[in-house]
């Protein structure tokens, strides 16, 4: 870290490792002849959506992923025009200008058909839909009872054309578990119904797991998430590079006695006369707060504990008899190539997963720094 760059907590984020992972990714799809849709949603998981997106199509993906429409525009607006699509809205939002920035809808309800079909007549021209099947997520989806009726007023209507047919895998990163296969059979089923209504639509189903586990799964098009970002959701070895490093710095030194106890509660005794080191950075900045006395940092070249709970600000790291100097920089987790502690530990310590700590660090103190940056 700079001496004359300050950051309180810094996401150093390499655009080199998501380049790495997309083109890994996007080589097992296009091993299996699909193409690939890097999922940038939730601002790129944390990552920052447009330099994701940017470094994602670098890597050879020809497609984006978001959540709202809003994210999808705001891709548009940073000048991308790569084909992108938009899955889940609220029913207010007028998809008007998804419409006429070339933004992709999925579909899952009549209504939903129904509000997208009058946006795009708004607009004088077709809106490109993906109808999106509930092959067994039971989450978002048109149910497969009403399915044939979705497909059916989607392909009458003038003002829409259906680009795409998908579902989405409840237990892809449980490689063998029966619904993946349960789900693929329905998702057959729906696939069916749309030929038979003479749609030649492209279909989609795999997620970052089915992409790396299972190229019958692949179709026209692959949908990673997390794997972008380095993050494996899978069993079994991948050369992923995480994307993200998590850092701060010492902003205090001081030594106290054995029996002197650590911040709120006084959680922690020291046993033994030692050093502690003040770190800014606490749960407001995305460490949480389940990780008191339960994680480690990386300064100085080895893993030190961080003692006592972690607070709003600040946590405190037990340095023993070492004295680091004000400034040196402290790893809170990166990429686990030098021993430092990851986001992966994070979440197995607290019962989360590695998705919640990477987005958890989307917050207005901490300051990203891009690595590995194209000049444009």
């Amino acid at each position: 870290m700079s001496p004359d760059q300050p950051r309180r907590a810094e996401a150093v984020i390499d655009l080199r490792a998501i380049r790495h992972n997309v083109a890994l990714l996007a080589g097992r799809a296009a091993d299996s002849g699909a193409a690939t849709m890097a999922v940038v949603k939730a601002d790129g998981y944390g990552h920052g959506a447009v330099p994701a997106a940017r470094a994602a199509l670098d890597g050879g993906a020809t497609w984006l992923g978001t959540c709202s429409l809003a994210e999808a525009l705001d891709l548009r607006a940073a000048g991308i025009t790569a084909p992108m699509l938009s899955w889940l809205d609220t029913p207010d939002v007028d998809f008007a200008p998804g419409i006429e920035q070339g933004v992709d809808i999925s579909v899952s309800s009549l209504p939903e058909l129904g509000r997208v079909a009058t946006a795009a007549s708004r607009v004088g021209r077709p809106a490109r839909v993906h109808l999106k099947l509930d092959t067994g997520l039971a989450r978002n989806g048109c149910h497969p009872s009403e399915w044939p009726a979705l497909v059916k007023a989607a392909a009458a209507d003038p003002y829409l054309d259906v680009a795409a047919i998908w579902s989405h895998l409840a237990c892809a990163d449980e490689p063998g578990h029966p619904s993946i296969d349960a789900q693929a059979g329905r998702f057959h089923a729906g696939y069916a119904i749309a030929r038979d209504l003479g749609l030649n639509p492209l279909r989609h189903l795999a997620n970052s797991a089915a992409t790396l586990t299972r190229p019958d799964l692949h179709f026209d098009l692959v949908r990673p998430g997390i794997a972008v970002y380095g993050l494996n959701p899978v069993p079994q070895q991948e050369d992923l590079r995480p994307a993200m490093t998590f850092r701060s710095t010492v902003v205090l030194v001081k030594r106290i006695e054995a029996g002197e106890s650590v911040s709120y509660g006084h959680t922690w005794t020291a046993s033994r006369a030692t050093t502690l080191a003040l770190v800014p950075a606490g749960y407001a900045d995305g460490v949480p707060r389940t990780l008191s006395n339960r994680m480690s940092v990386w300064l100085d070249g080895q893993r030190r504990p961080m003692v006592g709970r972690v607070c709003m600000d600040q946590i405190v790291v037990d340095c023993g008899d070492h004295e680091p100097q004000l400034g040196a920089e402290v790893v809170l987790f990166g990429t686990g190539t030098q021993g430092e502690p990851t986001a992966r530990e994070w979440a197995d310590t607290i019962g989360t997963i590695d998705y919640e700590i990477v987005t958890g660090m989307y917050r207005p103190r901490v300051v990203r720094t891009y690595l590995g940056e194209v000049a444009r």
